[in-house]
Parts: structure tokens; sequence; C-alpha cells
């Protein structure tokens, strides 16, 4: 609701993805509120924190902070946000991870990051949580494919399927593409970093990272490498992967392809874990099914790490010209991209300044501009 007589719009951004729990939303949210206050220092921002997350979010003197106690992917937010939060004040409501909450009384931008849930629900997660997760997921995001004042779309491929999935959110949705942090850069690998992860320094290892969904394809990525190093080749695949069933079906996997003893899974890593690791890969392999962006990519590219990655969705619209593009659902096709980088160091070389190239065009300055401008165009019209 618009408190007249107010000189400075407040915009609300829920931040409450930025948490305990490392994730690619959570960084994308990071980034925003980062520009944000700086870029539009006359206006007031209000920012939902997540309680566990220790000290401010920011200390730009235009933010103000609310701790909502409520999960971010809970019922309170998909149906009585305004009753836990106080919202009063709001001018713009800023829904950063997909849902649209229920019962906002001002213009609401909604970040979509995929439709998946929506058109390919067996790519999510499965089990119980599974089908509770794509009715709950899949309410708020018809929602705001249909009652957002704007959608930003982090890739012009989440765009596309937006429109193809309900064409009148095509005039709503504009493309605000993610970013690269600046940490992430070409490092030489720390021997000690490799060694307390349980990997051997200097040993050759193809990396793998996502979580453990069907939608990540990490059975066609060990598919993919045993194709490519069979028997005992000198190299191994490094999954950074969140636990969950699928480690144990890969495991039988490796098993039977032969290649059990070159696996390695590590768990949820820091940052300085991981810029060690893409500064450590010969490639990094990400054939995924389908992202809204995809991080690793940018990130790996911006650690001059080669990247073998998928010819669909969004992989082709973040690594341009600079990365190995293979068919995720043709395990011959993976192989030969992982044998095209691993066996061609001067290729390889080529790549990494390709990569490095185009990951300086990622910035999170230009992504959180491409939000102002919506926030600008909602608010066009209103006085304060």
């Amino acid at each position: 609701m618009i408190a007249r007589g107010r000189s400075t719009p407040t915009i609300c951004i829920d931040c409450r993805y930025i948490g305990p729990r490392p994730s690619g939303i959570a960084e994308v949210v990071r980034r925003l509120i980062d520009h944000l206050p700086a870029l539009a220092p006359e206006w007031r921002f209000l920012l939902l924190r997540h309680p566990a997350h220790s000290g401010p979010l920011s200390d730009a003197a235009n933010v103000i902070e609310q701790v909502v106690r409520q999960a971010a992917n809970g019922p309170a937010t998909l149906w009585w946000l305004p009753e836990v939060a106080d919202l009063s004040r709001v001018d713009l409501f800023h829904a950063t991870f997909n849902i649209m909450p229920a019962g906002l009384t001002m213009p609401c931008v909604v970040t979509i990051h995929d439709i998946m849930r929506l058109t390919r629900p067996a790519w999510c997660r499965t089990g119980l949580r599974g089908v509770v997760e794509q009715h709950f997921y899949g309410h708020g995001l018809k929602r705001a494919i249909r009652h957002a004042d704007a959608i930003a779309a982090i890739s012009a491929a989440t765009a596309r399927e937006i429109a193809h999935y309900h064409p009148p959110a095509a005039a709503r949705t504009s493309v605000t593409a993610s970013g690269v942090a600046p940490h992430f850069r070409p490092l030489p690998p720390d021997p000690a970093v490799l060694a307390g992860l349980g990997l051997t320094p200097g040993k050759p290892f193809v990396l793998t990272i996502g979580q453990d969904a069907p939608y990540k394809n990490h059975e066609g990525a060990l598919r993919g490498f045993a194709a490519a190093f069979p028997g005992d080749a000198p190299i191994e695949l490094v999954f950074v992967q969140r636990q969950g069933a699928g480690r144990a079906k890969l495991n039988v996997l490796a098993k039977a392809l032969g290649v059990a003893d070159r696996i390695r899974f590590l768990p949820t890593v820091d940052d300085a874990q991981l810029i060690t690791l893409y500064g450590a890969a010969q490639v990094l392999l990400h054939p995924s099914l389908g992202e809204g962006f995809g991080n690793p990519v940018a990130e790996a590219m911006a650690c001059g790490c080669p990247v073998v990655t998928s010819n669909i969705s969004s992989m082709p619209e973040v690594a341009g010209s600079a990365a190995v593009l293979a068919d995720p659902c043709d395990i011959a096709s993976i192989a030969s991209g992982l044998l095209a980088v691993v066996q061609s160091p001067a290729r390889a070389a080529v790549m990494r300044s390709a990569g490095l190239a185009r990951a300086a065009e990622l910035d999170w300055r230009d992504f959180a501009l491409a939000n102002l401008a919506i926030y600008r165009r909602l608010l066009a019209d209103r006085s304060f």
C-alpha cells in the first residue's frame, strides 16, 4: 500500500534465501542487494532477512531490515506473507525466488529462475517431498506468471519458457541476466585445500557441480566420463553434490561401469574451496537437461576452467562461444566433448582465454541495473 505524502518509495526485497545453505538463488539475491542501494540512493530498501543469517545483509544507509521467521518456501510466504511481515509502508515488492505471495496490495516483481516444476516436474525432486514441492511451487509459479506486475527472467531461455507456457506473460517479462562475482578468478590451486577435501594434489580430474536432482543429469555425466576414460585411465570424476538418494544410485552405476575407484563425492564446499576446485580441474562437465542460468558454467569460466556443457536451455547463452557444447542426452557427445578438451592442451588454453573474456561480460551490476529499470517502470506513474 502506498503511503501518500512520502517523498521516497520503499522497495521490499525478499532476501530469505540468503541463509545457512548456499544455493544459486541465494547468490542471485546476494548480488542484487550488493548493488541496488548504491544505484538508487534516493530510495529506501526493506530487506526481509532469514533468522539464521548472522549480522545485517547490508550496511547501506538507505537499507532497513526485517527478520521474518517463517520459511521462505513455506505456506506463510505463499498465502499470508502480509500477516507475518510488516509491508504497510512498501510501495513495490520483489519476490526473488519464483513464487508470488498472495495478498499483496502493492505492485509486485517476481524473479523467475526456471519453470521446470510446471513443464518438467520429473526433472525435479522425486518422492513424496517432490510431490509436495511440485504443488507448492506450481501454485506460486502460476500465480506469478499470470498476475505479477512484472517478471524478471534470469536468462533469455527462461523468458522463452515463460512465453511458451503462458503467452500473455511475455509482455510483462524482462530478461535480467545473472552475473558472476569478482572473487571467482584464476588462482593457483591450493594443494592443502585439495588434500583437505580428500583429493590428491596434481592428479587430474573432471569436475561436476550441482544438487541431487534429475535435471542436473549426473548419471549422464558419469556415463560420459566412463565412456571417455574407461578402465584405469589416470583421471578422476569429482562430484560436488548435496547428498541425496541419487548418490547411492551413482555409486552402483559407477561400479557397473568399472570406474567406481575414480569417482569422488564432496559435500557442499565454500567459495574458497570451490575456486581451488575450478583452478585444479581439467574441465567442468555440466551436462544439465535444463537451467535457469547455470552458475557453475559462469564461475568456471571466470576461474579459467574449460567448460563442457549442454547445447540446450540457457547453457549456450551463458557460455557464448567459450565452451564445448554437447547433447546432454547423448553419452557419445558428452564423451567426445571431454576428450576434445582433456586431450588437447592447446584447445584447453584457447578455451580458458575465451572463458575469461565471456565471464567478464557477466556483470552483477548490470543485473541490478536491469532490475532497477523494472522498478522505475512500475513506479513511474506514482507520486511520492
